[in-house]
Formats: structure tokens, sequence, C-alpha cells
């Protein structure tokens, strides 16, 4: 180069300083330029912003898509999700909403075919460890992480060999998402029995569930709703070796296959007060 290039604020190029005319590849280079800092001006107006965000709210499916709470499963749109705010960075801007706007209908066309379980129904799975904690207070953290270890090759292959999905693991507790009602219950008899066999040195391990069936939210690789509380405070309530289901996951078995005895006078926070519950075993014979 032979000298540098005036930049004016018209957006013209004027002579190089030693008077030559600037070629046609530099006047395209300014052009390229002028153009990126007008579109980052253009991205980052708040008033287009605004527009978006108004227009993201007319569209079907998760206005709210793009949040952490949303991007943390493992399906497409929830990688794609992912991607978009990877690319566009931490600061809100236009090309992010429009993006992730597109994610969003994507999202919920596929949940009306039937590919999103946000309208479907699902069965619940909440099981934890009786009395861990007490047990762990002593253990000493070495021993707590091998115990667990050792209790998740347990009772999670019953789950998922009966095509149920671990949603997440919490500490000494599982939540597990089936679509098969009996799959559910077979899988939860499974993993107490296998866990039954489980010996660690000062104690043994019992495990307790609560079963449930509803349409929770699907958000992320999560699931939200009273379907979701209902299944927990479930599990929660149960005693030791015990399995609680409500009465509308009862109605869905064959009875048949399950011996199942009313548990009155329980009383659960944050669940209707209609809910019937049912300790349930296999059936004799």
């Amino acid at each position: 180069m032979t000298g540098d290039l005036d930049l004016p604020d018209d957006g013209s190029a004027s002579a190089r300083d030693d008077g030559s005319a600037p070629s046609r590849a530099e006047r395209f280079r300014i052009a390229a330029v002028r153009g990126a800092a007008r579109a980052r001006e253009l991205d980052r107006s708040p008033a287009l912003q605004r527009a978006v965000k108004r227009l993201r709210e007319t569209l079907p499916g998760d206005a709210h898509f793009g949040d952490p709470l949303s991007l943390g499963g493992a399906r497409h749109t929830e990688a794609a999700g992912r991607a978009i705010v990877g690319l566009t960075g931490d600061r809100p801007g236009v090309v992010r909403e429009l993006g992730l706007g597109g994610v969003q209908v994507w999202q919920s066309l596929l949940e009306r075919l039937g590919r999103g379980g946000g309208e479907h129904e699902v069965v619940l799975v909440f099981t934890d460890l009786v009395e861990f904690s007490r047990w762990s207070l002593e253990a000493g953290d070495d021993e707590v992480l091998r115990v667990l270890r050792q209790v998740g090759e347990v009772w999670e292959p019953p789950m998922t060999e009966r095509a149920g999905t671990v949603v997440k693991r919490l500490g000494d507790g599982l939540m597990v998402a089936f679509a098969d009602p009996r799959g559910a219950l077979d899988a939860v008899f499974e993993a107490r029995r296998r866990l039954a066999a489980l010996r660690v040195d000062g104690w043994s391990p019992r495990m307790r569930a609560g079963l449930h069936v509803g349409r929770p939210r699907r958000v992320g690789g999560d699931y939200l709703g009273v379907a979701v509380n209902v299944a927990a405070r479930l599990g929660d309530a149960a005693r030791a070796d015990e399995v609680l289901v409500s009465g509308d996951f009862l109605g869905r078995l064959d009875a048949r296959t399950v011996s199942a005895r009313r548990r009155r006078r329980l009383h659960l926070k944050g669940v209707p007060d209609a809910l019937e519950v049912y300790a349930v075993e296999p059936a004799q014979g």
C-alpha cells in the first residue's frame, strides 16, 4: 500500500495520502467494513430487539426458549439453541432473537407431531435411598461416592432397559420418565429387587419410590408442573421398600397384575386434595 485511505462519515472513500484513487478492491473492503458496522448497529438496536421479542410472543412454542433452563437437553432443538447462543454471545441482539424464534417454532412443530413430549402423557418416577443422609454423615465423602456409583450401577439399568429416560440424578435419587405405566412399575420393582442384594459396610441401602402420570411441561431436558410435584411428593412419603402410586397411575394398570392398598391419612403439600394414593406390590400367584 502506498498510503492510507481516509474513511469519511458519509461512507465514501477519499484518495490515498499520495493523491491516487483507491482501487476497486479497496472500495469493496471499505464498503464491507461499513456494512458490517451498520449491521452491528441494527442488531443492537433496542427498538428492533423489542419488536422481535413481541413477535416471538405471538409465535407458537415457548417464547422464553433460549434461557439456560430451556437448553439443558440433548434434543436437536436444544442443541441448535445452544449453538445460536454460543455464536451470538451473551449480548442480546436481533439476530439472536430471530434465530431462537425459528428454533422455538421448530420445537413447537415437533411437539405437535408427537416428537416433543410437551403435550403428551408421561409417567414420572422418583426414587431415593432411605436414611442415606444419616449414614453419609459418618461414612465420609469417598465412601459416599463409591456407594452412589454402586447404587447407580444397580438401579439405573432396570429403568433404561424398559425404555425409561433418566431425567436427572438427585444425589441419592433418580427422576425417570416413561411412556408406559406397566414398564415403569416393573422397572421400579426390579430396581428394588437388585438393590436389596447390595451390601455396604455398616449399612444396607433400601429404596422408596413414587409414581404418577400426567402431562408435564417439557423444558429442555427436564419436566415442570403439578405432575412432577405429585410424583416427587409420593416418593418422599413412601416408607423403606414401599412403592406409592397415584390413583391416576393405578387406573392405567391391569388390576390383576398388582396388589394395591389405599394409603389414607396421608397429607402431601402441593398436590391436589382429591389425590388418591396406593401402596402397590406385584400380584401374588
